[in-house]
């Protein structure tokens, strides 16, 4: 479950108890580590294409390796969703309507943990768009000196279509939505006290009443890393499949 601990000067959930000073918190394990270790490689392996997507000509070599990991990275997570840890899992989204109509009328109401109602959809919506940027970005071609590795098996309208999406459409609408995640991150430290992000490092945050927590024993971390093998091969198998 959590480890209870006296915080001092605690700030954290403030707007929904109402006051400062000694509360007794609890501190519970809300991300696992394999689902860390996917955050911060997705993070690193995105700002590794942007830049080389921006750069072009030779570092086009690793855009593409970066969209590999990335591919990997993503049926990774989708996998874990189902064997991960408690609030790494597809079934601790709050993303229904009722949910997130309800987290927009109490804003400030009791704080749980793993993802708001609005913080779900901004996931699926973030690993939804990149799966399609590396998706399209297989089947792109910029008829010059770049092109995805499954160009010959598509039509050259639907190459172009996806070059389109991959260079342009796509590209606008995901940093878009990485900028409101990272705003969201920001207003949540700003108003609410809350340190999203190294909570995203430590895997562990403060609540002032017990829930349950991720399992994160060595047991666990082994079969993330079956998985992982089993993504990347996967990934591996698909492009030396490649014409």
């Amino acid at each position: 479950m959590g480890r209870r601990e006296t915080v001092s000067h605690v700030f954290l959930f403030s707007a929904a108890l109402g006051h400062f000073g000694g509360i007794d918190m609890v501190k519970i394990r809300v991300w696992d580590l394999p689902t860390r270790l996917f955050h911060w490689a997705l993070v690193l392996c995105v700002l590794g294409l942007v830049v080389t997507g921006n750069v072009g000509g030779d570092a086009m070599v690793w855009h593409f390796r970066f969209g590999y990991t990335v591919l990997s990275l993503l049926i990774f997570r989708v996998l874990w969703g189902f064997a991960g840890g408690l609030w790494s899992r597809w079934s601790a989204l709050r993303g229904s309507p009722f949910s997130v109509w309800s987290s927009l009328r109490q804003p400030s109401g009791v704080a749980q943990p793993g993802h708001s109602a609005l913080g779900s959809l901004s996931v699926v919506a973030l690993l939804t768009f990149l799966l399609m940027q590396v998706g399209t970005g297989l089947i792109s071609d910029d008829e010059i000196a770049t092109a995805g590795p499954f160009v010959p098996w598509v039509s050259s309208s639907l190459s172009a279509l996806a070059t389109h999406w991959h260079t342009q459409t796509g590209k606008f609408l995901l940093l878009s939505l990485i900028a409101l995640h990272i705003a969201a991150i920001w207003f949540y430290r700003r108003f609410k006290n809350l340190h999203l992000t190294r909570t995203m490092v430590t895997g562990d945050q403060l609540f002032p009443q017990e829930w349950p927590a991720s399992s994160d024993e060595a047991s666990t971390r082994l079969w993330a890393w079956l998985i992982w093998c089993l993504s990347a091969g996967l990934v591996f198998g698909l492009i030396q499949y490649a014409p």
